[in-house]
């Protein structure tokens, strides 16, 4: 027997601020990011680690967000934190590879491409791996078709958002990527979830488990990225604003036979 999945409980408000997540951890990526690419670069990993950590985490948030309004309503469904932690570390580790493979080895098409398949990749990993996390009677089934259509969202997502890190210049479009990227990314997470079945065991039909709702066990969990975009938001807005658009070069030293003015 299959369980009645609902992935908007309540309503359009965990879609749209799934996806306002998204944007503001992708526009946070993208300034860092810009930054560190006009610096020298012994202070460029910072920044891409800042970026790295500020994607990851919005992509993070955005997915267990949506999942705020993800219910099966023959179960109760619960979370292992372990595996959620787990998948905002991959979320995190995966972003990062992708942001210093561009910062570090250039912005060809060779680059690029590699780094955005590795990071779409890993993004499409930290979904189903939150997915894994939950616990309720019932087995998990996928349609494999569905499931390599967000895997290859994810990728053209991440492909596109690193193309804008290191090509789109200036305040207003860093923002239009952003909100392309969150749309893209909101979309991979929906098109997964499109893609679930829930098949019941006999003893989750009609209680399941008991517990906690979904909302009441994630609200918790999600304080620290949230705090933590905050953080990198108020970093972004006090940095210098000279700073970025510096870049590093060496003292010349005047021609021969010709005096310094």
């Amino acid at each position: 027997m299959y369980g009645t999945v609902n992935g908007f409980t309540y309503g359009w408000i965990t879609p749209v601020v799934a996806y306002v997540m998204a944007c503001l951890g992708a526009a946070l990526g993208l300034r860092c990011t810009v930054r560190a690419l006009v610096m020298e670069r012994s202070r460029r990993a910072g920044w891409l680690a800042l970026g790295a950590v500020s994607i990851g985490s919005g992509i993070w948030t955005m997915h267990f967000i949506a999942m705020m309004g993800f219910t099966v309503d023959q179960v109760e469904i619960n979370y292992d934190k372990s595996i959620t932690f787990l998948s905002l570390g991959v979320a995190i580790a995966v972003v990062g590879a992708g942001v210093f493979l561009v910062g570090f080895f250039g912005r060809g098409a060779p680059v690029l491409l590699a780094a955005g398949a590795i990071t779409g990749v890993g993004v499409a990993a930290m979904h189903y791996l939150g997915m894994a996390g939950m616990k309720l009677e019932a087995d998990l089934a996928y349609n494999t078709g569905t499931v390599y259509l967000s895997i290859g969202i994810a990728v053209a997502a991440a492909t596109a958002a690193l193309w804008a890190a290191v090509s789109v210049k200036g305040f207003a479009a860093s923002i239009g990527a952003s909100l392309i990227m969150g749309v893209a990314v909101t979309g991979m997470h929906y098109t997964g979830m499109a893609a679930l079945r829930v098949h019941l065991h006999d003893s989750g039909i009609a209680g399941g488990l008991g517990g906690a709702s979904p909302a009441a066990i994630l609200a918790p969990v999600l304080i620290g990225p949230v705090v933590f975009l905050f953080l990198a938001g108020v970093v972004v807005a006090l940095d210098p604003p000279g700073v970025q658009q510096t870049r590093y070069e060496p003292v010349r030293e005047p021609a021969q036979g010709r005096r310094p003015r």
